[in-house]
């Protein structure tokens, strides 16, 4: 098909967090302000200078049947999980195909993960080396590819339109449903499953990550040690499990009466060229983003009222996104009531983009933005409308919501949202 540019929606939502199992248990958890960190139990990690982590808050081996479990990495469990709430809440009852209102070949996924299979990568050397070649799992190589739960998705619900895996450190969720949005839009698909996943909760990562001063060693107080925006804050806090999103074209929608949850405006990038791991200070990057928004869409800035923050906790980055927000809206972000929901999360990376995308379309929903919590002294440069501790009313009418993310490698992708 030629280029349509087609409107996009929303019409499925599906999520497993640290703070729920789906995502009515993960927005009752934000709504009420719930931290998801938790000590991490067991002799691996008792030597390492980080000893908190948000894990899920349900084990995928708890709701996928045994033998399919052990055939998937935890990300891709999560991922599939995540993708089977949201495609039946988008009110298809069978995989493409079967389901008569959806083709195969109209139907895509793209489903990220900033590292992919670590996990499975990690444990099965640990067998190599300590029980030999022989018990080396035969599904290793498909289980810890980065595209295994994109593809383990697309397997489940027939796509045959496009599988793919966007991999852009933490901005990898957005990119893959920003990616999701311009299959739509050029007519490519008609449907497409997009969300970002992980699981990389083990002593490597961890390790690395504190050895480069970039996780909050609060293991005294872990529910408190996720804390955007306060004077306070040392670090993020790893966190697992995925979100995903159905995206259709309005018309497709339309066509078979489906509830639609909000429209996907568009999406911003761009790349800071700055350090492979450290922000642009002024937030250049992230300003370039925003007004690529701004300029690729029909938004004005007088329409956004809410703002998921990428706010992961660290010094530099909190202030430059704020710096970014202020420097693209100008007077228009006093109006912008900002949510860090990682205060409560903790930092999923590469899935962080789904479940904030999901965080976002539901705070369009219900008009309501979540808490940010743990902030007992306000950075004095964060000079922007904080959501503290209790959510918060969004206005009547037509409004619009921002989901920002950023990712290692300087990556900037910044998602838009609308009531409809």
């Amino acid at each position: 098909m030629s280029s349509t540019n087609r409107t996009v929606v929303v019409t499925g939502i599906g999520a497993t967090t640290p703070l729920g199992g789906d995502s009515a248990s993960t927005w009752e958890g934000l709504l009420a302000g719930r931290s998801g960190v938790r000590p991490l139990e067991g002799e691996r990690f008792a030597e390492l200078p980080v000893q908190i982590a948000a894990t899920a808050a349900v084990d995928p081996g708890d709701v996928l049947p045994r033998p399919l479990a052990r055939k998937l990495d935890r990300s891709a469990q999560f991922a599939l999980i995540a993708a089977r709430e949201a495609w039946a809440d988008a009110g298809y009852t069978a995989p493409a195909g079967e389901d008569a209102s959806i083709a195969p070949e109209r139907l895509g996924s793209v489903i990220a993960s900033g590292i992919g299979g670590v996990t499975t990568l990690l444990d099965q050397y640990d067998v190599l080396k300590e029980k030999g070649v022989r018990r080396v799992s035969p599904h290793t190589v498909p289980m810890l590819m980065p595209n295994s739960p994109s593809a383990n998705v697309g397997l489940e619900v027939n796509a045959r339109a496009g599988v793919h895996t966007p991999v852009s450190a933490c901005a990898s969720g957005a990119e893959a449903i920003g990616y999701a949005v311009e299959m739509i839009r050029t007519g490519r698909a008609d449907v497409v499953v997009a969300g970002g996943t992980e699981a990389a909760i083990h002593p490597l990562p961890i390790a690395a990550f504190a050895n480069m001063m970039a996780m909050s060693k609060n293991n005294d107080e872990p529910t408190k040690a996720s804390r955007p925006y306060d004077t306070g804050r040392d670090g993020f806090v790893l966190g697992e499990g995925a979100g995903v999103v159905i995206l259709e074209s309005e018309e497709h929608a339309k066509a078979r009466g489906a509830r639609v949850y909000c429209e996907v405006l568009g999406q911003g990038l761009s790349a800071d060229s700055h350090h492979i791991a450290q922000p642009e200070p002024t937030g250049r990057g992230i300003a370039a983003a925003m007004q690529n928004l701004l300029d690729a869409t029909d938004l004005k800035p007088s329409e956004v009222v809410h703002l998921n923050a990428h706010a992961t906790s660290t010094p530099q980055g909190d202030v430059a996104e704020i710096k970014a927000l202020r420097k693209v809206l100008g007077d228009d972000l006093d109006h912008v009531a900002i949510s860090a929901t990682k205060s409560m999360t903790g930092h999923l990376l590469g899935g962080a983009g789904g479940i904030e995308t999901v965080a976002t379309v539901l705070a369009l929903h219900h008009r309501l933005a979540p808490p940010t919590i743990n902030i007992d002294e306000l950075d004095p440069a964060v000079d922007a409308d904080i959501v503290r501790d209790e959510p918060r009313e969004l206005p009547q009418g037509t409004i619009a919501a921002i989901n920002n993310s950023f990712g290692f490698g300087g990556h900037n992708v910044v998602l838009a949202f609308r009531t409809v």
